[in-house]
């Protein structure tokens, strides 16, 4: 299944052409000027609404006075914006704030994932999503099989040509916190460890005993692309937060490099998975 996805793409192009706007001390209405347009135009290049042109991003780039290196590597994203939208099928059991997020997550190439209560979605299996889903108040009952089978499909990055590279750092209590029957677990606890062996994933287990760590304050991900800066991600009850300012994501891949020093091995990790197997 092709992983590119237009919004996704146009929002990240265009988080970094107003990243360059305001670092360059321009308003929309003199980007308009510069461009030859309408401020309402910058203002949809600059949200993805409209899709952005080569051409009209190197004029843009250019009066930014950015270096010719970014000029380029935005301009050739360009050409991608067009692309299918692998999403489209589950269009409405996914809300949008979460359409972003996988249309991100089907355009980079690595993901740091810290999640403390349950499995994240790249790793689970299809009952213990049905268990998840049917305790949750945001699926309707009628959605649920069809938001399962998209949890599923989001999987498939992990399998493909260019597969994404997963970092996941999960807390020992959730080893343990029953999500549907005894079946259930250990076909979940089983899955862990064999895609764990994949080279293009690292799993890790954070040990209780460990005491306090970086990331008290409640999970998150961070998203790196080929040719994009990264973006911080943070999901909530209903919604989620977009992380954009690069000193700010820089805090959280620091704070998941901690989690890293303080979680058990890969090896280790494996081991006290599959301890919990029946």
């Amino acid at each position: 299944m092709e992983r590119s996805d237009p919004s996704a793409l146009r929002w990240l192009i265009g988080n970094e052409l107003r990243h360059y706007r305001t670092e360059a001390g321009e308003t929309v209405a003199s980007a308009a000027r510069a461009l030859g347009c309408s401020a309402a135009k910058i203002t949809h290049l600059e949200t993805g609404r409209y899709q952005q042109q080569p051409d009209e991003m190197s004029t843009l780039l250019i009066h930014y006075g950015v270096a010719q290196h970014d000029v380029d590597r935005l301009t050739s994203l360009t050409a991608s914006s067009n692309s299918h939208t692998w999403w489209a099928p589950w269009a409405n059991v996914v809300p949008d704030w979460l359409k972003t997020f996988v249309g991100l997550e089907g355009i980079a190439c690595s993901e740091f994932i810290y999640m403390p209560l349950v499995l994240p979605g790249l790793l689970q299996t299809a009952g213990y999503a049905t268990a998840l889903t049917s305790a949750s108040v945001r699926v309707r009952t009628d959605h649920s099989e069809r938001f399962v089978n998209f949890r599923l499909a989001r999987q498939q990055r992990l399998f493909a040509e260019d597969s994404l590279r997963l970092t996941a750092v999960l807390e020992e209590s959730t080893l343990d916190r029953p999500v549907g029957d005894r079946q259930v677990m250990n076909e979940q606890l089983r899955q862990l460890v064999s895609t764990a062996r994949r080279d293009n994933v690292d799993i890790r287990v954070l040990p209780t005993k460990a005491g306090p760590h970086a990331a008290l304050s409640g999970g998150f991900t961070v998203l790196n692309f080929a040719h994009a800066q990264s973006i911080g991600y943070i999901e909530l009850q209903d919604g989620a937060v977009y992380i954009q300012d690069q000193e700010q994501v820089a805090d959280y891949t620091r704070s998941g490099e901690r989690l890293l020093s303080t979680a058990l091995s890969p090896d280790d990790s494996a081991a006290a998975i599959e301890a919990r197997i029946d």
